[in-house]
């Protein structure tokens, strides 16, 4: 994992560990379940995280623009979570009660070598594997 990974995801956790009153807010309390239950997972811990919209991402690379290849996990007005994606055009995959479930759906859908993530954006990262594949 490197230094830029781990000090994401710190960020998002140290605002996941003080969720704010207001319901508008992606830190609410119902969001901090799957930043946390994500970051115990050594798999997505290996991710860069980011967020928007009340969701959370996980990407390839460490810069943006972001790679959209790994589902996302979201939460619903009543505390429950989606998973939708990869990207914004795919639909959605789920909705439960647990963000347990919610993170577990994201692992089953990795792509091959998803991690650790790439420094680098994802046209970078684009570079990368093709070079790596044509050897």
């Amino acid at each position: 994992m490197t230094n830029t990974v781990e000090a994401a995801w710190h960020k998002i956790l140290t605002a996941a560990g003080e969720p704010r009153r207001s319901e508008e807010s992606p830190l609410s309390a119902p969001f901090a379940e799957p930043v946390l239950v994500a970051h115990a997972e050594p798999l997505l811990r290996q991710l860069y995280p980011w967020t928007g919209m009340w969701e959370l991402h996980f990407s390839r690379c460490t810069e943006i623009r972001h790679t959209w290849d790994i589902p996302y996990i979201g939460t619903l007005r009543d505390g429950r979570y989606y998973v939708e994606g990869p990207s914004r055009n795919s639909p959605r995959l789920a909705e439960t009660n647990s963000a347990q479930a919610a993170v577990a759906m994201v692992i089953d859908q990795l792509p091959p070598h998803y991690a650790p993530a790439f420094v680098g954006n994802a046209e970078e990262l684009a570079l990368y594997e093709r070079a790596r594949d044509s050897r």
